[in-house]
């Protein structure tokens, strides 16, 4: 890799000097990080980071290379990617493309070489904040102007964005030699239909719907509810998405008509706080967010604590829930509601990823749970 400059210049005028290690360009967007020691190629394409600056905290990134089993959709979806050390030579037997390749084949400007242990404790004492990466000849004065006039994340609808334009089926399973997936999961008779609203949906998550013995159709977040029911669900998933969940008014308002049924729903992160806003509830957007791979949730049914992936800077406020709708799952690292479930309808969700990639299996009972809940209604 040329040493060409690169910068990253916060919006309180903080600038961050270091080295291109993706495309020439400039790119806008909200400065977060992420602790995961692995799992970039999946964050690079989960849509709930579009808009976003991405900073791994873990110093060595780009060692095992790229692989098109690990993309979690089409193309990349990140603003920006920032490390302290981006390898340029992988060695895996899956690889098939460098860190720098990729990053530069999808023209994501991207960098290495700064001290990524003071962007991130930046963001942790004074929050997420707009920034502005470039790799082109721009004064610093004229990117730290480009990050102040950004817009913020709050009150930005980004599902839409990010959702897909047409429908379509997606029939491939988890492959539990590759991820572990549990192999005796009883099979649903008949494979029910459940239908996926897409605001930014990961593969891995189609995928383990499948595995669940499910025929799964994904529709745009902008479908009405009206034409949802008429393909006759089995059941309803809620997907993951960026951007602001109070914002996603259409979508909130598509759900409120579907939690009138008794079909059951299952959301996750943005899926989760689209259901409670759907129930009345409010959120918030939280100072740093949770992004990561070992965060400790603990169920509140039983004490048992499960450790799992998360990717959120918004929280569901668990004393805005109404009656009939109760808080399931706890975050230990700050108290926040990890999950909610209706009292006695099918309907429950969880702010981290149980579908993992990157990140442990623990939640992976949250699919069966969803299985179940249509089985006792077939």
């Amino acid at each position: 890799m040329a040493d060409r400059p690169a910068r990253l210049v916060l919006a309180d005028g903080t600038v961050f000097r270091g080295r291109s290690v993706g495309a020439i360009g400039t790119a806008i967007g909200e400065a977060v990080f992420n602790t995961g020691m692995t799992g970039y190629q999946e964050v690079l394409t989960d849509p709930s980071y579009r808009g976003q600056i991405v900073a791994m905290t873990y110093p060595h990134v780009g060692n095992y290379g790229i692989n098109p089993a690990d993309m979690e959709s089409e193309r990349v979806q990140v603003s920006g990617f920032v490390m302290r050390s981006c390898c340029a030579e992988p060695s895996n037997a899956r690889a098939t493309e460098s860190l720098p390749a990729f990053l530069q084949r999808h023209g994501v400007v991207a960098m290495d070489g700064i001290d990524t242990r003071m962007l991130t404790r930046r963001l942790r004492v004074s929050g997420v904040i707009n920034a502005v990466i470039s790799s082109e000849e721009r004064s610093d004065e004229e990117l730290l102007a480009m990050a102040r006039a950004a817009p913020s994340m709050a009150g930005l609808d980004l599902a839409s964005v990010v959702s897909t334009r047409e429908p379509y089926d997606w029939d491939e399973p988890s492959d539990p030699r590759a991820f572990g997936t549990p192999i005796d999961w009883p099979p649903l008779p008949g494979r029910p239909l459940c239908v996926a609203i897409d605001c930014g949906i990961k593969r891995n998550i189609l995928r383990l719907l499948v595995s669940c013995g499910l025929r799964v159709r994904v529709v745009p977040c902008t479908t009405p509810a009206e034409e949802i029911l008429a393909l006759r669900p089995a059941g309803i998933f809620l997907s993951n998405g960026p951007g602001d969940p109070a914002a996603a008014t259409g979508v909130i308002a598509t759900v409120r008509r579907l939690i009138a049924t008794d079909l059951p729903i299952f959301g996750i992160c943005l899926g989760h706080q689209i259901l409670a806003l759907a129930y009345g509830a409010r959120t918030f957007k939280l100072k740093f967010g949770h992004r990561g791979i070992n965060h400790p949730i603990k169920r509140l049914s039983d004490g048992k604590v499960e450790i799992a992936s998360h990717n959120h800077g918004f929280a569901v406020d668990p004393h805005s829930l109404p009656p009939g709708v109760r808080m399931s799952h706890v975050n230990l690292n700050d108290g926040t509601c990890a999950g909610l479930e209706h009292e006695r309808k099918p309907q429950f969700s969880v702010q981290y990823h149980p579908e993992a990639a990157p990140g442990p299996a623990d939640p992976l009972y949250l699919f069966r749970r969803f299985s179940e809940a249509i089985r006792a209604r077939l």
